[in-house]
């Protein structure tokens, strides 16, 4: 679910009487629950992986992130947020996508936790992905560059 959506959500939730509302979009769930001074909100992942920050793995194919933007050559995928990157959507499961794999615009290619909310990263382009920039686990930047898909 789009990052503005969910702000536009709180919000509206935040300015109203209701107390609790969940919205289910495709195979995301996301329920916010308004309490007190604060409110809770807990987005939910597909039913068959249970959705829990994952745990860092070695990838045999990815590359350090100080890899210099100059030398990527193809489309690059961008982080749109701050958080964690993850490959994929829970512990012991398979990653999104491998180094060598084909993609088509809109699939998903990681999870970035921001804020206890995890959110799928798609592609807007199709290709194979070339290289994986970013450890699982690791924090990464707005803007800082993920994947290139050639």
């Amino acid at each position: 679910m789009d990052l503005r959506k969910l702000k536009t959500l709180i919000d509206l939730v935040a300015e109203s009487d209701i107390n609790e509302l969940e919205v289910t979009e495709g195979e995301s769930k996301v329920r916010i629950v308004k309490g007190g001074a604060q409110g809770q909100v807990v987005m939910m992942q597909p039913q068959h992986a249970p959705v829990a920050a994952p745990i860092a793995t070695p990838a045999a194919a990815t590359v350090p992130a100080a890899a210099a933007p100059q030398e990527l050559q193809g489309h690059v995928i961008k982080s749109p947020m701050v958080g964690t990157f993850y490959r994929s959507s829970a512990p012991g499961a398979a990653p999104f996508v491998e180094v060598g794999a084909s993609v088509k615009s809109g699939d998903t290619l990681c999870i970035i936790e921001a804020m206890k909310l995890l959110n799928e990263i798609d592609t807007d382009a199709s290709g194979i992905v070339k290289q994986i920039l970013v450890e699982n686990g690791q924090p990464v930047e707005f803007g800082q560059p993920l994947f290139v898909i050639g």
